[in-house]
């Protein structure tokens, strides 16, 4: 299995955006303790006796039943994973997400604690006879441990776009100039002038 690490991921992710124009806009992403969302895993993960952990995996927002909240749809969320039993428990740690809205976008990056909860309820996934694996499009619950609130970071992409606009003269801080008299026709060197006959 082509497991990639979650930096490539995250750069994958921020790159994305990089080549459109953005401004952050919201101040802070905030979810209260116990708030509920729907993820998936991004890569399939198969546990067994030899394989009973995973570090630094990557979720991603999917609607799932019994949440009370959703995440931004630009989003992943590192985690581990423990196969305990016959229950595999899911425990997150950070998340970088970006929220969109039309033209505009803020990024989050920070501590994002929860935990996985299957639909019915439980605390943990249950393994479907005696197969433990996970695998994109198998929602999951996420149960907030605490409440997060993370603020939004510096945008580069944002930043350049804004130099776009002043240098095309578009932002108030660069207007697009004004005609300007011929250097050639300055009072040191007026225009000259028609004679009547």
């Amino acid at each position: 299995m082509s497991f990639k690490s979650s930096p490539f991921w995250l750069t994958a992710l921020l790159g994305t955006f990089f080549v459109s124009p953005l401004h952050a806009e919201e101040s802070a992403l905030e979810l209260p303790s116990g708030a509920k969302v729907g993820v998936e895993v991004v890569e399939a993960l198969n546990f067994d006796s030899s394989q009973t952990r995973y570090s630094d995996i990557l979720l991603h927002p999917k609607q799932a039943s019994g949440t009370t909240h959703s995440l931004p749809e630009y989003c992943l969320l590192v985690a581990n994973a423990q196969l305990n039993g016959d229950r595999v428990r899911i425990t997150t740690q950070d998340a970088t997400c970006i929220e969109t809205h039309d033209s505009e976008s803020a990024i989050y990056s920070g501590t994002f604690s929860a935990s996985a909860y299957a639909e019915d309820g439980q605390y943990g996934l249950a393994c479907d006879d005696g197969s433990c694996s996970l695998t994109p499009g198998q929602t999951f619950v996420l149960a907030l441990d605490q409440s997060v609130r993370i603020e939004a970071q510096d945008n580069p992409s944002a930043d350049i776009n804004a130099t776009r606009r002043q240098a095309n003269g578009e932002g108030v801080g660069n207007p697009i100039p004004g005609e300007r008299p011929d250097p050639d026709q300055s009072v040191e060197n007026p225009a000259p002038t028609e004679q009547p006959e």
